[in-house]
């Protein structure tokens, strides 16, 4: 039975919102991108074949995904709204568009993250146990398995 991987990434640390910028204009600060790098160091440790990267249009997603993509190499990118400020269920939903590549990265927020990790491997979204920055959650479910709670195994879960 082939297996779809689901790999997790919330965006590493940002500069705080008392500094006049929008929630969205708020950049990396060096230890955040420090840590997306080491996300990135970490997945391709671990042999992550990541084929598409969906994020956040938050600009600390999008430095997120491409100071990590520098360990992981050239691969398809994808801005999608609706990560932003997202329910589980709308997560869910954007996994769903995407079944069609079996290696799936997704930068996004809490906690919308931390909630759909748990509810995809407990069924439960209140079982979650929180999320760093920068914090990778690595799920495995069956190919032909539809994105419903339960369905996923945590196969890691990892912080710098």
């Amino acid at each position: 039975m082939s297996k779809r991987h689901i790999i997790l990434l919330r965006h590493a640390e940002a500069v705080g919102t008392g500094n006049g910028l929008s929630d969205q204009a708020r950049p990396l600060t060096p230890h955040g991108e420090t840590e997306a790098e080491a996300a990135g160091a970490w997945l391709k440790a671990h042999a992550a074949p990541i084929q598409r990267v969906l994020y956040s249009p938050a600009l600390r997603a999008k430095q997120t995904a491409e100071d990590a993509l520098h360990a992981l190499g050239a691969v398809e990118q994808r801005e999608d709204a609706r990560i932003y400020e997202a329910t589980p269920g709308a997560l869910m939903d954007v996994l769903t568009d995407n079944a069609d590549v079996e290696w799936l990265l997704l930068v996004g927020h809490n906690p919308g993250l931390e909630s759909l990790v748990a509810l995809l491997s407990t069924g439960q979204s209140g079982d979650h146990r929180g999320m760093a920055t920068a914090g990778v959650a690595w799920l495995e479910l069956p190919t032909e398995s539809a994105i419903e709670p339960g369905v996923a195994t945590l196969k890691h879960f990892w912080s710098p």
